[in-house]
């Protein structure tokens, strides 16, 4: 039986940062067993100790060392995490003190920076992403789309919609998404309301067998999930997209991540002046 490991992101912030970092570690660990406990807000010594106290157990628990990965601004707090026998990996020591040292400046050792409204600007371009987003997906509305930075197109239940909050929660980036449907095959052209945006589309394809899973949970023995149905769809759509000029990309095996990731690059947002 698999021993399970119990890793603690402990913060006085959010976690976020913790945990979103700890992750792209784990991730390298596939074989190995991860129990993740969350623990935001540490921000008192008495808070640090209710937590040495739940490392302590999970120890006797596991028979194994816990791992601690910390994101801690205040000293006091953070030296209090090192009485516990637990591997602590200190973001902040590891990065910002040789930052400090290369820049020759103190950091600003603020809670919360990276997630609260330190940054009023980037915060400010997330929530207008988001609201964006939601008005724009799957079609809802056409207005505005000059305001798009991508617009996103594929079949029905191709990712285009997680993909697009993704965008939105994560970058700042304003996504709008268009579900192409059997009318615009017949017609084997473009909506109207997409032409004169053409080059602001980007495609996302997946595998009609994928595709007819992900539907049947959603319309179980319909024909819209139908393999054959699928099969007739994702054709359709890779054909229109080749004839359209439209870049694409396959989402089967590729999380959100990556499928944003490498659409950034496609479409060189990052390249654009984001006021």
């Amino acid at each position: 039986m698999t021993a399970i490991r119990t890793i603690f992101f402990v913060s006085d912030g959010t976690g976020i940062t913790a945990e979103t970092l700890a992750n792209s570690l784990l991730s390298q660990f596939e074989h190995i067993q991860f129990r993740q406990v969350r623990m935001p807000f540490v921000d008192t010594v008495a808070k640090m100790h209710e937590c040495i106290q739940q490392i302590r157990m999970a120890a006797e628990r596991d028979t194994l060392r816990p791992i601690v990965v910390s994101t801690l601004i205040n000293p006091e707090v953070a030296a209090a995490l090192h009485e516990v026998d637990a591997l602590v990996l200190d973001f902040f020591s590891i990065f910002i003190a040789p930052l400090e040292a290369e820049l020759g400046v103190r950091s600003t050792h603020a809670i919360g920076r990276s997630h609260g409204r330190a940054n009023t600007k980037g915060y400010d371009q997330r929530i207008e992403a988001i609201n964006f987003t939601l008005a724009h997906d799957d079609g809802v509305s056409d207005s505005d789309l000059e305001n798009a930075d991508v617009i996103l197109v594929g079949v029905s239940r191709s990712g285009k919609t997680p993909t697009s909050l993704y965008l939105a929660v994560q970058f700042g980036i304003k996504a709008a998404n268009y579900p192409l449907i059997p009318e615009d095959f017949e017609r084997n052209k473009l909506p109207g309301s997409l032409e004169k945006h053409r080059h602001k589309l980007f495609g996302l394809t997946i595998t009609p067998e994928r595709l007819a899973e992900i539907r049947r949970e959603r319309r179980p023995a319909s024909t819209y999930a139908s393999t054959a149905n699928c099969h007739a769809e994702v054709e359709a759509a890779q054909r229109l997209m080749r004839r359209e000029g439209i870049r694409w990309l396959d989402s089967t095996s590729k999380s959100i991540e990556e499928i944003a990731a490498t659409l950034i690059q496609e479409v060189g947002i990052n390249s654009k002046e984001r006021d």
